[in-house]
């Protein structure tokens, strides 16, 4: 019996190679293989959370200004919205360092968040041997990237749209706006905790950067790990330092 070698003779249905990788069921390219890649992740976490790191710092030397008194705290405010003009329209720069910062916040968040499911899912069963004894930051990054993302929110509610601001918010007065919440027993615990959880955050998170970014070496490791203290002591105790004023009434 002759065989049949119709279906031979047939052009195949399948698609190329490259054709399947574009649409779906191949490997992702580009963009999206970057992001999938954890290398990707990691290098996304890092640059969002240097970009947040810089703010962070300017922040915390415009908070200072606060004890120079009301006229140069709120000037200081004031000029935040004018910045750029009269190129930039009032508030446009602001507004434009806000949608920034909003990138970097979700684009560290969402990394972090993949990576540590990936990691669950690479690792489901428990260690044979004891794993090495890691840092207080290292082992509090987690929770203290949480205790952080919530802070961020109150912060919002309470000194930008004064949805939770205690004694009344007064739109175009910082001054007295920051007074009135660190008058508050419980605005000093969320902010000085939260301030704290910066700390270890930023103390680990410079030197993991450095080291994701390829700044890393075994001859750079110290002035790294040394730069990430200093960095997370100044900004933890220039934080604290406003609502300790208040507290202390060197702010009033």
């Amino acid at each position: 019996m002759a065989l049949d070698t119709r279906a031979e003779r047939r052009p195949s249905k399948e698609k190329p190679a490259h054709e399947r990788s574009v649409r779906g069921g191949g490997r992702a390219t580009g963009g999206r293989a970057f992001w999938d890649s954890s290398v990707g992740k990691k290098t996304v976490m890092a640059v969002s959370g240097l970009i947040m790191l810089l703010y962070l710092v300017v922040h915390m030397i415009g908070n200072l200004k606060i004890f120079f008194g009301s006229g140069e705290f709120n000037h200081y405010a004031h000029w935040l919205r004018t910045v750029g003009e009269p190129f930039m329209h009032y508030e446009w720069t602001l507004w434009l360092i806000r949608v920034v910062l909003v990138v970097a916040v979700v684009a560290h968040a969402t990394s972090a968040y993949q990576l540590s499911r990936r990691g669950i899912k690479a690792r489901p069963g428990k260690y044979v041997h004891k794993r090495p004894r890691a840092s207080y930051a290292t082992r509090t990054m987690r929770w203290g990237g949480v205790i952080l993302g919530l802070f961020i929110v109150w912060h919002v509610l309470d000194l930008t749209t004064g949805t939770v601001h205690p004694n009344g918010f007064q739109a175009g007065h910082p001054y007295q706006n920051v007074v009135d919440t660190f008058s508050t027993w419980y605005g000093n615990v969320v902010y000085i905790v939260a301030m704290v959880a910066l700390g270890f955050h930023v103390q680990h998170g410079f030197w993991s950067a450095a080291q994701t970014l390829g700044v890393g070496s075994r001859t750079r490791d110290r002035a790294l790990k040394t730069a990430g203290n200093v960095l997370a002591v100044l900004l933890t105790l220039g934080f604290i330092a406003v609502p300790v004023g208040v507290m202390s009434g060197l702010v009033s």
